[in-house]
């Protein structure tokens, strides 16, 4: 049975209770912080990331936020920063970027439901697991750059598949 079967009743919740049902269907830990926000914490093959998605009104925007702890050494921000560039390069469904001051790599989406529309369950569930697949897939290069000599461009090699698991 897909996710569009199991939550078919769905269309006219708020977009956070949408995300809990599916957070619920995954068996993921999840914190409710408001009615409007959700923390999550996903297992991935390289890492447990922690999502918050939280809805914004004003903006008819659910916003996606998912992180990893991150902690270059001194001299490796240039080559860490050339390559989040890269990676955004690779990547449509959001960005990253990394917040130095937290020691967090982030990946950051903002799906508009501009108009009233309201997000599927399905739509959420895709935006969950592509923030996890785009993390899994360039983790192993945030890491060689950040821990080795390697340069951006060779370190992105290890990323220039796609990455399969699941979420």
């Amino acid at each position: 049975m897909s996710i569009a079967e199991d939550f078919a009743e769905m269309d006219d919740l708020h977009p956070i209770d949408v995300v809990e049902s599916l957070a619920e269907y995954h068996a993921w830990e999840f914190d409710r912080v408001t009615d409007d926000q959700i923390a999550m914490a996903v297992e991935g093959q390289w890492r447990t990331y922690s999502l918050t998605l939280a809805w914004s009104a004003q903006d008819e925007t659910l916003r996606l936020i998912c992180t990893f702890e991150m902690e270059p050494p001194e001299g490796r921000q240039a080559p860490l920063y050339d390559l989040i560039n890269r990676c955004n390069d690779m990547v449509w469904t959001g960005a990253f970027t990394w917040w130095a001051e937290q020691k967090l790599m982030v990946w950051r989406y903002g799906l508009v439901l501009a108009g009233g529309h309201s997000a599927s369950a399905e739509q959420v569930d895709t935006l969950i697991s592509q923030a996890i697949l785009a993390c899994e897939r360039f983790y192993p290069a945030f890491q060689l750059v950040s821990w080795s000599d390697q340069m951006p461009a060779d370190a992105l090699k290890v990323a220039i598949a796609e990455a399969y698991g699941r979420c």
